[in-house]
């Protein structure tokens, strides 16, 4: 089941001052529902609303790399507002770079935000769902979670990593009540793509000429994307009412097509790897 829909439901939303994670708040606010919107920055969060309704908005400063500050944020959720019906995993960032120019450094941050921020988000939320036997869990990968492209290695193995996460959690919660459901953007106008929300590899040289080309492209993208941030509020606003829906959900005429394309190619590559693969089995 989802979450009961005879109140106003509690969203707990992470990454909230831009992009998708701000859409889906002032949508929210805008309907009625009661909104835990955790930030780096609550002053960037509260004027990028301006006008929005704030009267049932809780907007917190959370670390998410640090369990404690997230403890602290979803104790304050309960006890403003007695629960957690949805929680919405949205944090994150992107990055360019060949492989080979990714730093330690520039790794360590990109798994210790999108996918250990991620796992300390679920052991904080759901035990509280698992009690009300309610609730829905979704994580905001991209279809980058789903397939990769050369220059986007990082971001990739994040968003595959929360995607794995998030899968192996859906078959344990269902007993629980609890939904799950994996939501991969495609493009969206929003500003993933400007420096606010992109880190590029700086130790770099000059063996991958042609992702330097790419990075060059993406940084003169943004305008130009076909996503729009408010139908896509609107949709995952949907999807969280849903408990039939399907455990990924494409966002984007370009992410729904780049997914159909993948499953095709995937389907291709076991097929050609089956033969030899049955001759790894002991003789029978």
């Amino acid at each position: 089941m989802t979450y009961p829909t005879d109140r106003p439901a509690t969203w707990f939303i992470t990454g909230t001052s831009r992009g998708l994670g701000l859409a889906l708040v002032r949508h929210l606010l805008e309907r009625g529902d009661r909104v835990v919107a955790t930030t780096r920055s609550t002053e960037r969060l509260l004027a990028a609303l301006d006008g929005a309704p704030s009267g049932s908005l809780l907007a917190l400063e959370v670390d998410l790399t640090d369990p404690h500050s997230v403890h602290v944020a979803v104790t304050e959720a309960t006890t403003r507002f007695g629960g957690v019906d949805v929680v919405v995993n949205n944090a994150g960032y992107g990055y360019l770079g060949a492989v080979e120019d990714t730093s330690h450094a520039d790794v360590r941050r990109m798994l210790d935000v999108q996918v250990a921020g991620t796992w300390n988000v679920l052991r904080e939320v759901l035990p509280g769902m698992r009690a009300a036997g309610s609730g829905h869990v979704i994580t905001v990968s991209s279809i980058l979670g789903l397939l990769a492209f050369p220059g986007w290695g990082l971001y990739c193995a994040a968003k595959f990593a929360v995607e794995g996460l998030t899968e192996s959690l859906a078959g344990e919660v269902a007993d629980h009540g609890i939904d799950v459901t994996i939501v991969e953007p495609g493009y969206f106008d929003t500003d993933f793509l400007r420096p606010s929300s992109l880190e590029v590899a700086t130790d770099t040289g000059d063996a991958y000429p042609a992702i330097a080309s790419m990075i060059e492209q993406h940084r003169a993208m943004p305008g130009t994307q076909p996503g729009d941030p408010v139908r896509a509020a609107r949709a995952i606003a949907s999807i969280a009412a849903r408990a039939d829906g399907p455990l990924r959900q494409q966002l984007g005429s370009d992410s729904s097509g780049m997914a159909a394309e993948r499953a095709t190619a995937l389907a291709s590559d076991v097929a050609a790897a089956r033969d030899l693969a049955l001759t790894t089995d002991k003789p029978s």
